[in-house]
């Protein structure tokens, strides 16, 4: 008998899908679990798998547009008994366990029948889907409950997948697949007992040693690795992984450069011959973009688009910073165990500021303005997978100390993407530093609720004008981007006046006038 295989449900806006690709052909015969199509919405592009084993029999074809829960193919006969012996096949085990008892009588109790489906859990109110990073498990690899079996990553964060149940995980969606939130990752079949899953211990000590050196992550690169290994052309297989199971780390994936450069000039030698041939070689590369990514783009384009942005410059004497820096900067970090930067002046400046200007620190709900008394810090950090802002909490109350040593915190889980949703969620203002990568000047965008954001920039040495007389002074230029739908030109202006006030005196911002 025929199986029918439906449109599954994929989310709660989405009433039809498009058969972007047929994996197998009319007449194939398909394994369960196996991937026969993929299917895209007008949200995310996703994987069938076939639900069961058979003679696959397509209904719908390549390019057509299908309803929910429309049939887009059938799986017929051979396949359904094959999947059936499996269990069977541990009934005769049974009977050869007084002769062997040992591996086939541990096999044999274990088995449930019960199959548990994994589905992609909501993890923040604002996210929609979410992309397989890597999988830490193998298709048929027995799992424990709780225990990590993938990274899963949206446009917010990197989390881990913990299994649900014990059993034989059955992949569904494959890495670098995107699902919606409640979309079939994968199923375990049910598997029962503790000391059950205690008798395959005795080969696991033959596979601990070799865990040590390489376990199931061996060559699997993490997702901040892939990155950098993507960057600079490298395959995860040419690089030996340091981390746990073997796995490559982001350090791994950074000192890959060395290697790749060896190996370079073998290749280069055949190379030259090629060059008169084929003069000026090009060469193309695409990458799906990252849900991150997709993320960041969607949020600009509406920020331009829904608020009414504009921008104030003015120019900062840093020196008397860079004085008081410079003469404590030692004794700061042999007493608190962490630098001072200016990152820590810069937050205490705005949030003076921002008690005296509370419409630069509000944000539009709706038709109302919500003013809040409490200064939420967003900070922009460069990660391998894009802009992340994560959010110093009640920065008006911190000290020196406290922001400098949360600054090297956040920016640190941020660049291992090991930072939280709600670490990332609220905020009542931005700052951003392109300084640290040479920008003299720029016009930041708004980080949308909030209704501004200020832009820090490289500090030069320029000519200006102190007591009549022409003077060499480091500057830094600050640019502060506003919603002029709730902020007015003459607050936003006094409000970087006042910044730039108590930067060129910070004697103001220690007692606090």
């Amino acid at each position: 008998m025929a199986f029918e295989v439906k449109v599954p449900t994929v989310g709660e806006s989405i009433s039809e899908v498009t058969i972007a690709n047929w994996l197998k052909k009319d007449g194939d015969t398909v394994n369960m679990d196996e991937v026969i199509a993929e299917l895209e919405s007008d949200k995310a592009t996703f994987e069938l798998a076939a639900p069961q084993a058979g003679v696959l029999k397509i209904v719908k074809q390549k390019g057509d547009t299908v309803p929910i829960g429309a049939v887009i193919c059938k799986i017929e006969g051979t396949g359904a008994p094959a999947a059936k012996p499996e269990p069977k096949a541990s009934a005769p085990a049974k009977a050869a366990a007084p002769a062997e008892s040992p591996a086939p009588a541990a096999a044999a109790p274990k088995a449930t029948g019960a199959v548990k489906e994994m589905k992609v859990p909501t993890v923040g109110e604002s996210i929609t889907e979410v992309t397989i990073s890597t999988w830490l498990k193998k298709d048929g690899d027995f799992v424990r409950l709780d225990e990590v079996i993938a990274e899963v990553e949206s446009d917010k964060a990197t989390f881990e997948l913990p299994a649900e149940a014990n059993g034989i995980l059955r992949i569904v969606a494959k890495e670098k697949t995107t699902l919606p939130i409640g979309g079939l990752i994968c199923r375990i079949e049910v598997m029962e007992g503790g000391p059950a899953a205690a008798a395959p211990a005795t080969p696991a000590p033959a596979a601990a040693p070799a865990a040590t050196g390489a376990g199931y992550a061996a060559g699997t690169p993490s997702p901040a690795a892939a990155k950098i290994l993507d960057e600079k052309g490298i395959a995860p297989g040419q690089v030996a992984g340091t981390g746990v199971g073997g796995r490559i780390t982001k350090e791994d994936a950074a000192k890959a450069t060395a290697p790749a450069a060896a190996k370079t000039p073998a290749p280069a030698a055949p190379a030259a011959p090629a060059v008169p041939a084929v003069p000026g070689t090009r060469s193309e590369r695409r990458e799906k973009m990252t849900s991150l990514r997709k993320t960041i783009a969607r949020r600009l384009v509406a920020v331009k688009n829904e608020t009414a942005m504009l921008t104030t410059f003015n120019e900062v004497d840093m020196k008397p910073v860079m004085d008081l820096r410079s003469k404590y900067k030692d004794s700061f970090k042999e007493k608190y165990g962490v630098g001072l930067g200016f990152m820590s002046f810069f937050a205490k400046a705005v949030c003076a500021a921002l008690k005296e200007f509370p419409a630069v620190n509000a944000s539009v709900d709706k038709d109302e303005i919500v003013y809040h008394d409490y200064c939420d810090i967003s900070i922009a950090v460069s990660t391998p997978r894009g802009l992340v802002v994560p959010v110093i909490r009640n920065a008006d109350a911190l000290t020196f100390a406290q922001i400098e040593s949360e600054v090297v915190r956040l920016a640190t889980r941020g660049r291992d993407g090991k930072l939280s949703i709600e670490e990332m969620t609220g905020g009542t203002f931005s700052i951003t530093n392109g300084g640290v990568f040479g920008s003299m000047l720029s016009t930041p965008i708004i980080n949308p609720p909030q209704s501004a954001i200020l832009g820090m920039h490289n500090i030069v040495e320029r000519p200006v004008v102190r007591n009549g007389e022409i003077v060499i002074r480091p500057v830094m230029y600050l640019a502060l981007s506003y919603d002029h739908r709730i902020v007015d030109g003459r607050e936003s202006v006094s409000f970087l006046v006042r910044v730039k006030e108590m930067l060129e005196d910070p004697g103001r911002l220690i007692l606090g006038v």
